[in-house]
């Protein structure tokens, strides 16, 4: 590479650095602002209490894998895209019709890739 290339591989490499950063600032912002730092710690309890549930139905012969990962699993099938969405501002917090259709469709998916084992 000539060094000119070299320099603006350099400088590229300085701006995407710069805008990822400018990117988690205004995420971090806003998880603050939008009082989702004080819900962590009851989502850092429902993940606990959801491994638990799905350690049961393991238990239970119901599901097959970790409990961990299922769980895992079932939050990322329930968020979607939505705690992205709420952190860039662009959609407000789902209201209890959304959340049950959350829950539902969640629900749905999950156990159409964890059918009863057998």
């Amino acid at each position: 590479m000539t060094k000119v290339s070299m320099s603006r591989v350099h400088r590229a490499s300085r701006d995407e650095t710069a805008v990822r950063r400018r990117i988690l600032e205004a995420a971090f912002a806003a998880f603050m602002k939008s009082g989702y730092a004080a819900a962590s710690t009851l989502e850092i309890a429902s993940r606990a209490a959801l491994r638990k549930l799905m350690a049961g139905a393991q238990e239970a012969g119901l599901l097959n894998g970790r409990p961990a990962e299922l769980a895992e699993h079932f939050i990322g099938l329930l968020w979607r895209d939505l705690l992205v969405s709420l952190l860039l501002g662009v959609t407000e917090r789902p209201g209890p019709r959304e959340i049950a259709a959350r829950a539902r469709g969640a629900a749905v998916a999950f156990l159409q890739l964890y059918p009863l084992p057998g």
